[in-house]
This record gives C-alpha cells, sequence and structure tokens, in this order.
C-alpha cells in the first residue's frame, strides 16, 4: 500500500469508530481488527501503519469528530508528513480544501474534561490519560518467582512485589511462560488494588465483580490455593474465560458464581456474613483506562456516570453484607472522577455506621479522600481508586 493509501483506509476505518461511538456499537480495537483483516491486500507493515494513524487520531480529538477525514485532518495538524499525502491520487483521499471541517482537539468532550478538572485531572495529569500504555505482567507465585523467572526478555521490575514492565507491544502471549501460566498480563495499578486486599491462605475472600478474572488470579495466588476463592459476575460471557485461565494458571480454590442482576442476595445466601474479604472492582466510566481505550471517552455521558456511581454503592453495600465482623472490604474503580470515587466511597461510609475506613499504604499513590488513587501521570500505572473498610460488628 502506498502512504496515502494507507491515510484513506484509516479514515474508512475511523468512520466506523466514530458511528459505534455515537450509537453504542463495537469498540474500536474490534472494528479496527475486523476492518484490517477484511483488507486481505495490506501487509503487516500495513496494518500496524493503519492502526497506528487510526489511534492517533483518536487520541487528537477531544469531542467525537463528525467524520474519520475530519479526525485525521485534526491529526495532520501536528504531523507535518500526514497533509501533503491528502493528493487524491490512486487510492488515497481527496485533496484537502480551504475552510474544510477539522475535528475539534482536547482531552474528551468539554463537559467531560471540566468534571475532570473538578477531580483534580487536569494540565499534566489529564494529558497523560492519552498517552500510551506500557505492558505490565505480574508474575504467578504459585508456579514461579520473579527473581529467578527465565523470560526471553528481563523486563524492569515494578512497585509491587511481583510485577515487570515491557516495552508497549511486547508479544508475551506467545512465551512459553504465559502458555504454562508462569505469568499474567496485569496493569501495575491493579496489583496494587489486588493487594490492598491482603488476601491469606484460609481465607473465604469473594471477588464480587471478576469479569473474566485478572483479579482473581492474583488473589488466588496470595492465596496459595488455600481456602475459598468466590468469582462472582453477572456476564456469562466474560466469567467463562476465567476457567481456562484458573487451569492454566495452577488455580485450584475459585468456586464460579454467575449472578443474575437483581438476585445477588439469594445467590450469595450460602457465605452472608462469613466472608473474609471481599474486593469489589466495581463498573466504572473508565476514565482512567484512556490510554488503552481512547475512543471510551466518546461514550460517556452525565447520566451514565451517575447511573454508575449508584451501581457502585449498590454493590458496596451487598459486599458490606458478605462480611464477618473483622472483614476486609476493598472497592476499587478505574475511574478518576471523585463521583465514582472518593466522594462515592465517602457517602457509602456515611450511609453504613458499621463499616469503618482501614486505609492501605500503598507502594504509590496518593491519598484521596479515605483512598488512594492512583495516575498515569503520577505514578505511570492506568487511573484508579481503591479504599478499604473494615466491619466493626
Amino acid at each position: 500500500m502506498t502512504p496515502a493509501a494507507r491515510i484513506q483506509a484509516a479514515i474508512e476505518l475511523l468512520d466506523g469508530v466514530i458511528e459505534a461511538a455515537k450509537k453504542g456499537g463495537a469498540p474500536a480495537d474490534r472494528i479496527v481488527a475486523d476492518g484490517l483483516r477484511a483488507r486481505r491486500y495490506a501487509g503487516s507493515k500495513d496494518r500496524r501503519a493503519i492502526r497506528e494513524l487510526v489511534y492517533g487520531a483518536i487520541r487528537a480529538c477531544g469531542p467525537v469528530p463528525e467524520t474519520g477525514r475530519a479526525a485525521m485532518l485534526r491529526l495532520a495538524e501536528g504531523d507535518p508528513e500526514i497533509a501533503p499525502l491528502f493528493d487524491g491520487s490512486g487510492y488515497g483521499p481527496a485533496a484537502i480544501t480551504a475552510g474544510e471541517p477539522v475535528a475539534e482537539g482536547g482531552i474528551a468532550p468539554e463537559w467531560l474534561a471540566a468534571k475532570l478538572a473538578e477531580s483534580d485531572i487536569a494540565g499534566e495529569e489529564a494529558e497523560a490519560l492519552l498517552g500510551r500504555a506500557p505492558l505490565d505482567i505480574r508474575v504467578n507465585t504459585l508456579k514461579a518467582s520473579r527473581d529467578t523467572i527465565d523470560l526471553p526478555e528481563a523486563g524492569v521490575p515494578l512497585q509491587t512485589p511481583h510485577g515487570l514492565r515491557l516495552p508497549a507491544g511486547t508479544p508475551v502471549e506467545s512465551w512459553n511462560a504465559f502458555r504454562e501460566g508462569l505469568i499474567e498480563v496485569q496493569d501495575a495499578g491493579s496489583q496494587i488494588a489486588c493487594m490492598a486486599t491482603e488476601a491469606r491462605p484460609g481465607e473465604l475472600v469473594v471477588d464480587l465483580c471478576a469479569g473474566a478474572g485478572g483479579k482473581t488470579l492474583s488473589l488466588a495466588a496470595a492465596m496459595e490455593n488455600a481456602g475459598t476463592l468466590i468469582a462472582s459476575d453477572t456476564n456469562r460471557q466474560r466469567l467463562s474465560n476465567l476457567a481456562p485461565r484458573a487451569e492454566r494458571a495452577g488455580v485450584t480454590n475459585v468456586t464460579q458464581l454467575l449472578l443474575n442482576p437483581g438476585e445477588e442476595d439469594a445467590a450469595f445466601a450460602p457465605w452472608k456474613g462469613k466472608a473474609d474479604a471481599v474486593l469489589i472492582d466495581a463498573p466504572c466510566s473508565g476514565t482512567g483506562t484512556w490510554r488503552r481505550n481512547p475512543e471510551s471517552r466518546w461514550r460517556i455521558t452525565p447520566q451514565e456516570i451517575a447511573r454508575l456511581a449508584e451501581l457502585q454503592r449498590r454493590l458496596a453495600f451487598l459486599g458490606a453484607g458478605l462480611l464477618r465482623p473483622g472483614g476486609r472490604l476493598i472497592y476499587v474503580v478505574c475511574s478518576l472522577l471523585d463521583e465514582e470515587g472518593a466522594a462515592n466511597f465517602g457517602q457509602f461510609l456515611g450511609e453504613t455506621p458499621d463499616m469503618v475506613a482501614s486505609p492501605f499504604t500503598a507502594p504509590a499513590g496518593r491519598s484521596r479522600g479515605t483512598g488512594t488513587r492512583l495516575t498515569p501521570f503520577h505514578d505511570e500505572t492506568d487511573g484508579f481508586f481503591f479504599a478499604r473498610a473494615v466491619k466493626v460488628w
């Protein structure tokens, strides 16, 4: 493909990403993967270049653009090599015309950027949300040790006890160590949130929103496969990914529990008031993960944030009901908005007299309310808020 043809292909994929963002369709990574697969004439270098162009344009735009072409023109304003490729030749895009619409720049739609600023995420803190995320892995202590593991690339030790950082794009899933369950891909921030749970061998621990099980596997390793670990979720498809991952990791103490929304109390009846720890990695707006999913900021609405904040509190109340006296509740969101983080957890504590804040001394992050906040700029992790409370009676 010519450089101009790559630009045109990126524009076409961007049109699909924009349409999906407006209508709640498939995520950008799926649209890009499917679109590149359909372009059988594109070689590996072409596909890599097109993907870079698409995500570069997404990061360059604040509000959702009107068209893929407008988004690419925004990217061209910061890259002088792009504009000359709008020459109308071959399979390239038509020439740029005077006064042609160019997408707006910025961190996010104006209302959302303002919300972040209200939560003290502005300037360099906000700009870092659209950087490139590194690749972090966790060494699975059920099978290996960070000090002795032999990997094709050594990696840089993280501030977590079992974490290593590798360059973005490192093909770890092709490594024998990954296939044999010696390592798992997990961001340093996620590893720190799991550390706050302080899961111990022999305990009853609940991973309330387990998803595909990344944190579940980390908790199981901390428990040394001793005790009971309940991994629950309402999403059957995501939860179904846990079993093969657990088998690969050598995890044997997990019980999966598929929840029906609104019927969680009945499902958890056998464990009510018995759990030593409950980890709640609650559904959220994902503002802390834009480095990985930059187009997700085009899908957020004020109404959705309010709905998620209410759901997060409901899950916190559910988790508190599962705890024995002295049990630990760990509340986690990959959002940097106080509405989902510090303020939301503070409201929960104010409405739950038998739960008392129990701050955790983390190896990174800064205090926010009664919890800790991690940010890409300050901590070089995904953005997280996590807090811990203990049930006193």
